[in-house]
């Protein structure tokens, strides 16, 4: 069993070692970007990465105290399911309106997950990593055209 210090260290590791090896990588609209803390722009609206001792996952996660944004905000992105399927290039992804998140916190995700990895193995990285990357450079490609549809509700 790993303390809790151990197992910080141990992500922040890990997550340090996927921003450096994303960094020279540039957003769909060439720009440099911050990777593992992807900005959308878009209060409630976010993408996240999260791996543990278990598994390995990615998400576009809408938080909101004002559930009726919350619900506008999913609304918005079930109407563009396809442009985010293309881009992805997979349809596999779990769409959920309400469920909690690591707090308790009711959000809606649409998420993928990769099991059977380990954030505490260091031989599990690459698979990690490689499970990560394409996915968040497929929605920083669906983002940079699909943002203009939210204008509205930020």
């Amino acid at each position: 069993m790993y303390s809790q210090q151990e197992i910080s260290k141990q992500k922040q590791t890990f997550w340090t070692a996927f921003g450096k090896y994303m960094q020279p990588i540039l957003s769909a609209e060439e720009l440099p970007v911050t990777w593992v803390n992807y900005k959308t722009g878009v209060p409630g609206l976010s993408f996240k990465m999260d791996a543990d001792d278990k598994r390995v996952s990615i998400a576009i996660v809408i938080s909101s105290s004002d559930l009726s944004r919350q619900q506008a905000l999913y609304n918005r992105l079930t109407q563009m399911k396809q442009m985010i399927v293309e881009a992805l290039g997979e349809n596999d992804w779990i769409w959920q309106l309400s469920s909690p998140d690591e707090y308790g916190k009711m959000v809606s995700t649409v998420s993928k997950q990769l099991k059977g990895v380990s954030i505490h193995r260091q031989e599990d990285w690459p698979a990690m990593i490689s499970f990560l990357k394409p996915r968040i450079i497929a929605l920083d490609a669906f983002w940079s055209a699909g943002r203009y549809g939210f204008e509205e509700l930020i």
